[in-house]
Formats: structure tokens, C-alpha cells, sequence
């Protein structure tokens, strides 16, 4: 008897143990996903003012600002089905400087996502939009405090890298510095440099992200700034030590493209 009674209990624990692993929860309810951008330089982590690194050309160099915007997020079930993170909570400003700030966190039905996209920068619909309209970090008050909007040109910096090399010329300020500004999204009345770049990771070879309202998932992704000298194009400090909004600059919002990789999830 007791025998039998050990085989049923068995049973049940292992029918429980099924059905908590029954597959994909596929559901209207919204719960919370964070994207955490982790910037590197190669295969150094990234240190403010403190850290040395060398680009392709030989030009050694550290960074004392990096910021840059990420919008528009956008996210796929592992079954194809999309959804599109409101607007008006699909903005956030990363900042080196403020580790929050590394968090975006959006709220997305329950579900198992194979598939992430974002914007690096800010839309043309946003940037055109009545400047009452923008709030938060799209605030062009704060965007001028954070140094990330161009009043003279009423745009936002997509991309902010500064830093010193020895390679750089002297500044007023007696230091070696180098500014990368990378903005541009199209033109208002007139076409102008378009430098909005949107990219789509596939997250099913570091994990998929599981969606619960019990908890809060994250994907990690490795974002390599040194990419920003060393992608298609080789940028060389020497001979462009300040880039803002010139022709020069597609070159380097060109080499966004291979900056961002998806380390993994945690569930």
C-alpha cells in the first residue's frame, strides 16, 4: 500500500513539474522588460577618464563622455508576433556616467521574445514634434543641459563621444581633445544628413527573454564603442578629431552597425 501511495505522489509531483514547464505564456498583460546597455572598448570594459585603449590606426585614447539615445523599441515572440512599445515610453538617454541610466525599461506582454529592435537616435516624427510635446529626456531644456541638442540647428545629438588622445590637437583648454557629435535625421523642410540607425538583434543564441509578471527580465547586450573607429570605415583621431554635423559623419554612424551584441538573458 504504501508502495502505491509513494508511485502516486510520484506521479503527481511529476505532472506539477510538467505543467510548470508547459511552454510559452502568450498573454494581453503587461509586464516589465529591461534592455541594459554595457558599454566596452574592445574586450576592456569601459572606464571613464581613467581607462587607455588603441584603435585600428595605432591612436591611443580614452573617453570622458559617452551618451547616446535609444527609442523606438520594439520586440518578437518566439511564435512571430510583434509588439511596439508606445512612443511616449520608448525613449531613454544612456549615459556612462549614471549606471541607472543603462536600463531601458519598458512594459511588453507576457510572452517568450526571440527578437529585440531599437533606434540608436531620435526619429524624425519626435524631432519635428511641437517642443511641448517632448517630455523627459526628449525635454530640449534637458537635452541641452545633458549637451545632447544642438539649439542652433533645433536637433538632437543621436551619439556623444569625447575624449583626449595624443593624437588629437591641443584645445583652448591646453588638452588633446576629440569630439564626436552624431546627430541628423533627415531634414525639416529640406533634406539633410539622415544618421537615424536601427538595429534588430536576435536573441535566441544568448536566451530568449521569458516575459512573467512575477519577475523582471533583462537583456543584456555588449555595446563596443570601439566600433566607432575600428567598423567599415577606419576613423583616424589625427584626421578627424572633431565631428559633428558633417558629411564625414555617415562615416561613423555607419560603424554603429556593428556595435551592438547580445551576451545573454537573465529571467
Amino acid at each position: 500500500m504504501n508502495k502505491i501511495w509513494l508511485l502516486l505522489v510520484i506521479i503527481g509531483m511529476a505532472t506539477a513539474c510538467k505543467k510548470e514547464e508547459s511552454g510559452p505564456i502568450d498573454s494581453d498583460e503587461l509586464a516589465s522588460l529591461s534592455v541594459e546597455f554595457d558599454n566596452i572598448v574592445g574586450p576592456q570594459n569601459l572606464q571613464l577618464n581613467t581607462g587607455s585603449y588603441t584603435n585600428a590606426k595605432g591612436e591611443t585614447f580614452s573617453v570622458s563622455i559617452l551618451q547616446y539615445f535609444i527609442s523606438n523599441i520594439k520586440v518578437t515572440r518566439t511564435n512571430g508576433t510583434e509588439y511596439v512599445v508606445p512612443q511616449d515610453s520608448s525613449y531613454f538617454l544612456i549615459r556612462e556616467s549614471d549606471p541607472n541610466s543603462r536600463f531601458a525599461k519598458v512594459k511588453v506582454p507576457v510572452g517568450d521574445y526571440s527578437g529585440l529592435e531599437f533606434v540608436l537616435g531620435v526619429d524624425s516624427l519626435r524631432s519635428t514634434m511641437d517642443i511641448s510635446d517632448r517630455k523627459g529626456v526628449l525635454d530640449p531644456a534637458g537635452g541641452m543641459e545633458d549637451g545632447m541638442y544642438w539649439g542652433w540647428n533645433s536637433g538632437y545629438i543621436f551619439f556623444k563621444m569625447e575624449g583626449v588622445s595624443p593624437q588629437a590637437p591641443v584645445d583652448p583648454s591646453g588638452q588633446n581633445k576629440f569630439r564626436y557629435h552624431i546627430g541628423g535625421f533627415g531634414g525639416y523642410s529640406a533634406p539633410t544628413i539622415n544618421n537615424i540607425k536601427t538595429f534588430s538583434i536576435d536573441l535566441k543564441h544568448g536566451g530568449v527573454a521569458k516575459v512573467r509578471t512575477d519577475r523582471e527580465s533583462n537583456i543584456h547586450l555588449m555595446v563596443d564603442v570601439q566600433k566607432v573607429f575600428n567598423g567599415s570605415h577606419q576613423v583616424s583621431i589625427a584626421e578627424n578629431p572633431t565631428v559633428m554635423f558633417s558629411a564625414y559623419s555617415v562615416n561613423i554612424a555607419n560603424n554603429f552597425e556593428g556595435m551592438f551584441h547580445h551576451h545573454h538573458t537573465e529571467n
